[in-house]
């Protein structure tokens, strides 16, 4: 599949809500994932599918989405763009959140094999 394909795809499960889905057909064994910041017990730096999955784990054992809007693919020839808003709540305290981040993912041979994670600053003062 080339960059456009995997994107489309990406974002065609992504708005379904098959966020699994999307990482077991999309991503590729090696993957390195980047967050903005360290996540608790797994670090900012995830390396491999099976640590991606772990990640994904602790992200569904902690929060309850309730919506999801996504925008995009914006394209290049090895990498693409997607925009996530999210609205939620942390599972262990029912606190309300709602977050938009930014996701850039590089595809190889038809796979992501990176995708790092930008969040929106907060304002400045």
């Amino acid at each position: 599949m080339t960059t456009a394909e995997v994107a489309a795809k990406l974002v065609a499960l992504c708005r379904k809500g098959e966020f699994n889905q999307a990482m077991e057909s999309l991503y590729g064994q090696n993957i390195v994932s980047v967050e903005a910041f360290e996540m608790p017990n797994l670090g900012r730096e995830i390396r491999g599918l099976e640590g991606v999955r772990k990640k994904s784990q602790w992200w569904e054992a902690n929060h309850t989405v309730e919506s999801c809007t996504v925008t995009g693919p914006f394209v290049s020839t090895e990498r693409f763009a997607v925009v996530f808003a999210l609205s939620g709540s942390e599972k262990s305290n029912g606190k309300k959140f709602q977050m938009t981040e930014i996701a850039v993912y590089t595809v190889a041979d038809g796979k992501i094999v990176r995708e790092e994670f930008l969040y929106e600053a907060p304002p400045a003062k």
